[in-house]
């Protein structure tokens, strides 16, 4: 037997041919020249042997044994030659006959007759043999022998035995390859090591293919095309040779000097016009026999239909993880996440075998042995074997008709399912099959996908999601079912395409019977076409609902919906609200807690109720009986008055309440008022790098096409990066924002005046007071008249002043005053005091500065307390006390600091060495020098709470908490959690 050990290889042909470097014939087979050189001498001097050539399909067999003929024949050897077939293998000696060149019949060498007069058929074909041994030196050449009948294949056995001292020598060639099916025994199995020598021949190793592949194409070849034409070949001499025989047709070799860059070497058999290749790999498939085929064909189906091979694979928008396993990639044990990584190489063979019904022993032995051929590889980090290139995969593939790949998929659906692998292992082989295939299957098809569909959402992936809920909507649901289906589909569509999921919501609405479940579905209909812009359409959708008068809880809800959706236009928040005002009055009995929070809200806007007042009333109604439709647009109303009245732990507390203890999804209209609200509490509380990462994934449109427009969430942004000196980055946050274009919504006033905000900043201040006058004017128009949404009044004045237009001023925060003494929170009474005071100047002025320092210090406003730090001690400066000045100053630099507010922190800086202060540094380290959430984060990490609880608890993304933790660390000098108590609690006794 050949060795299958490496060993040093000369590449060199035999001198018996005259083939050149581009023949794959003879490449390395030396030893099996020099052993038929050695066997052919041995039988010329009348001692002759069987030599045995054992190889898989395609390694240059039938070249060996043609090369033995042309030496026989040119030492005066007869050569006799025959070639075994299958469509022959069932006539008796019909092999042996051809090689003689005579008529065969049933007959045994073993089973002579007694009448030497009446020979068998294999005995006289025996007496033939030696006639013409007699007459010559004989060389038989027999190939393929494993496909001969087998009593050729005895015969020739039997014949082995006696060709000692006989001229002959009989070379064969036979088939050994490891396949699924066992094979019958060789020729070889039953002779004596003295009759036979067998020789194994191997594949090509690399150095002798990449010679090959640069004898065909030109020695100046690339190496990538040299290395893909070795891999796809995966040294088998046939399928090398078919495929550069396509590739000389398709892509005829130039030389360098004609231009042009490089062709790309194919992936698809498709672009193989000739189709050499995909012959090759099916005759080498058939030799295989079925079984092989067949796992053969699977192992290349699951890998071909693989997420990376199918665009599922790249990266979506907001995603902070891998992308599910595949089709291709299964071993994921029970309970683990789709996106789990594969298990053990042994768990896939398992798992093939049993996809195809084979032994499991056979399969794994099975994918040795191709990859030691070089057919295959296992790929890095999971052992999961891999054809060695994909044209070796396609061609395994091409001509295998759909319906059995989606049959395959089906029964690894089932498969999978019954292991307990995770839901997107399942659902990724259903997206390869067709409701036809899946009906006569279990009838959870459209289960399995939207469990699939919910894992991947969570996981952050909704193209993935959207492409399980799209397949779902292929299978034969019932009306219930395809409805929910649809909701779900428009959900993510909501977020991901242009449409909106507008068309799949309007379908949802239509299929839907009880009245429950229309109301709901025209609000998430309802919902998604006031955000695209059609408040009209959006209505209009509720009305068509007729009259519910009969249940009064859904009337309520589609009122409530109603009013949410009017803020999307000035003119019917104005006719909706008119309406509730009228009904509160002559019907107060037929109104909700909900539906009398948002009139609170609104009167509060219209500068018509006190902050304490809007609070006390809130708070009631939180305590009274409301329906569970609409308790969560209670809590997203009261969420929102609560931060507009300086209690911002009331409101964070609202908003967790909403988000974790209610199914929320982005289609109600009370998700994304909660996520407004939770954002404008944070920024007042200066978490301006909270901000930052919360919006990061919220300002771009579907198909990531360009910034979402003049949202909220883009306001909030572009406040937070001017507030930490970032406004470049704001600019070019909001480059493409055409006010014009946009919606008249709420979030188009908060929009501008966010640009005002960016422009003064800049130095921009007449477009700043352009910005802040517009905002102005649309919040009048939608009866904003209050300062609780928005201080563009004061902003305006703060223009004015440094453009020297001193009465418009004065004039702005005298109204700015007027309204902040009627909500009356510190909030809004410090910033008026202080724009008051700067627009007054003198004695009073400074009267007004101290009074805004003083109603805001002790208040945790510092958001507001370091401007009106800084305005007071300027205007100490400017009156001749800077002695006076400078302990405030250091106090807004340190608090800003400390806040990260590195826009007020220089403002204070410069303030502070207009007073005199040569030198000034702030506390960039210690307890003290922590914000208000990274001491909040802190005291919970030093609880012994992990990064999971504490996100949990503040509702929080994990991410923000870790970014939290590590600043804390590097400000507190530590470098484990486990240091956190201590350092802490000295700074709490210092500051003691």
């Amino acid at each position: 037997m050949g060795s299958h050990l490496p060993r040093p290889r000369r590449l060199v042909t035999a001198s018996s041919s005259a083939l050149g470097p581009g023949s794959a014939r003879l490449l390395e087979r030396e030893s099996a020249l020099d052993l038929l050189a050695a066997e052919t001498d041995r039988a010329m001097s009348g001692s002759g042997r069987l030599v045995l050539f054992r190889a898989p399909t395609g390694t240059g067999r039938s070249a060996l044994l043609e090369a033995a003929a042309e030496r026989g024949a040119k030492l005066g050897m007869r050569v006799l030659r025959a070639h075994a077939s299958a469509e022959r293998s069932g006539l008796p000696l019909a092999l042996v006959g051809q090689l003689l060149n005579a008529p065969t019949g049933l007959g045994d060498l073993h089973n002579t007759p007694e009448d030497p007069d009446h020979l068998s058929d294999s005995a006289r074909l025996w007496r033939l043999l030696c006639e013409h041994a007699a007459a010559s030196p004989l060389l038989v050449a027999v190939d393929d022998a494993h496909l001969a009948d087998q009593a050729s294949r005895c015969w020739l056995t039997e014949a082995a035995r006696r060709l000692a001292g006989m001229p002959v020598l009989m070379v064969v060639t036979e088939r050994g390859q490891y396949d699924i099916a066992p094979p019958t025994p060789g020729l070889a199995y039953s002779l004596p090591p003295g009759v036979v020598r067998m020789h194994a021949v191997a594949p090509l190793s690399r150095p002798a293919a990449e010679e090959l592949v640069r004898g065909v194409l030109g020695a100046d070849t690339s190496d990538t095309w040299v290395d893909g034409c070795v891999r796809a070949g995966a040294g088998n001499p046939l399928l090398l040779r078919s495929l550069l025989d396509d590739l000389r047709a398709v892509f005829p070799y130039r030389s360098p000097e004609s231009g042009g860059p490089e062709p790309r070497l194919p992936e698809s058999s498709a672009e193989l016009y000739p189709g050499a290749f995909v012959a090759a790999v099916s005759w080498w498939l058939k030799s295989t026999g079925p079984g092989s085929t067949k796992v053969a064909r699977a192992l290349a189906e699951l890998e071909d239909s693989a997420p990376e091979r199918n665009g599922e694979g790249r990266k979506e928008q907001g995603d902070h993880g891998p992308l599910p396993c595949g089709p291709g990639l299964p071993g994921l044990r029970p309970g683990s996440g789709a996106h789990t990584e594969p298990g053990p190489c042994h768990d896939f063979d398992d798992f093939l075998a049993e996809l195809t019904g084979a032994d499991p022993d056979r399969v794994s032995g099975w994918v040795t042995a191709m990859i030691r051929l070089g057919l295959l590889h296992r790929a890095p980090g999971t052992g999961i074997p891999r054809f060695a290139h994909p044209l070796l995969r396609g061609a395994v593939l091409d001509g295998w008709p759909r319906s059995h790949r989606q049959a395959l998929h089906h029964r690894a659906a089932e498969l999978r399912q019954r292991r307990g692998d995770g839901a997107e292992a399942v659902a990724g082989h259903l997206l390869r099959t067709s409701p036809v295939d899946a009906a006569g299957g279990t009838a959870s098809v459209d289960q399995a996908l939207r469990a699939a569909a919910a894992d991947a959402t969570r996981a952050g992936r909704t193209a993935t999601a959207a492409l399980y809920l799209r397949r779902a909507l292929d299978e034969p649901l019932p009306r219930e079912r395809r409805s929910a289906v649809l909701t779900e589909l428009g959900e993510l569509e909501f977020a991901t395409l242009r449409t909106g999921g507008i068309p799949r919501l309007a379908e949802a609405l239509r299929l839907q019977e009880r009245p429950r479940d229309r109301v709901l579905a025209a609000v998430n209909l309802g919902n998604a076409l006031a955000n695209r812009g059609k408040p009209h359409a959006a209505l209009d959708v509720l009305r068509d609902l007729g009259p519910l008068d009969a249940d009064p809880v859904l009337a309520r809800t589609v009122q409530t919906a109603s009013a949410f959706f009017s803020d999307h236009d000035p003119e019917i928040r104005r006719a909706v609200y008119t309406r509730l005002s009228e009904r509160a009055e002559h019907s107060p009995e037929w109104f909700s807690p909900a539906l009398r929070a948002l009139l609170i809200r609104y009167r509060a806007a219209a500068g018509l109720l006190s902050a304490d007042s809007a609070v006390r009333q809130i708070r009631r109604l939180l305590t009274a009986p409301e329906d569970p439709l609409l308790v969560p647009y209670l809590l997203a109303t009261a969420a929102a008055v609560a931060q507009c009245a300086d209690a911002p732990d009331e409101a964070e507390r609202l908003i967790r309440t909403g988000l974790t203890e209610h199914v929320l999804t982005p289609l109600h209209p009370v998700h994304r008022s909660l996520l407004n609200t939770r954002v404008e509490t944070a920024a007042a509380r200066g978490q301006y790098q909270w901000v930052l990462e919360e919006t990061a994934g919220r300002l771009r449109t579907p198909a990531d096409a360009a910034l979402a427009g003049a949202s909220n969430f883009l306001a909030q942004r572009v406040i937070a990066l001017v507030e930490c000196d970032r406004s470049a980055e704001a600019e070019r946050l909001i480059a493409g924002i055409d006010v014009a274009d946009a919606q008249d919504s709420w979030e188009l006033n908060r929009f501008l005046y966010a640009r005002g905000v960016l422009r003064a900043s800049v130095g921009d201040q007449a477009g700043a007071l352009a910005d802040f006058r517009e905002c102005g004017r649309r919040q009048l128009g939608r009866d904003v008249v209050s300062i609780v949404v928005t201080p563009w009044r004061s902003a305006a004045a703060e223009c004015h002043l440094l453009l020297g237009e001193t009465p418009q001023a004065l004039a702005l925060a005298e109204e700015e005053s007027r309204y902040a003494a009627v909500w009356g929170t510190p909030r809004v009474l410090g910033r008026a005091l202080r724009v008051l005071g700067a627009a007054t100047g003198g004695r009073r002025g400074l009267e007004l500065t101290a009074e805004a320092v003083g109603i805001l210090r002790g208040t945790s406003l510092d958001v507001e307390l370091i401007p009106a730090l800084i305005a007071h001690g300027r205007q100490l400066t400017a009156s001749g006390q800077p002695r006076q000045a400078r302990p405030l100053l250091r106090e807004a630099a340190t608090t800003a600091e400390r806040l990260g507010a590195v826009r007020l922190s220089g403002t204070a800086e410069r303030a502070l060495r207009a007073s005199g202060t040569r030198r000034w540094n702030t506390s960039l380290t210690g307890p003290s020098s922590l914000t208000a959430g990274e001491r909040r984060i802190a005291a919970l990490a030093a609880d012994g709470r992990t990064n999971a609880e504490i996100s949990q608890l503040l509702h929080l993304a994990l991410r923000t908490v870790e970014t939290h933790l590590t600043s804390t660390y590097r400000k507190l000098g530590i470098r484990r959690r486990g240091d956190l108590p201590a350092v802490l609690n000295s700074g709490t006794k210092e500051s003691g």
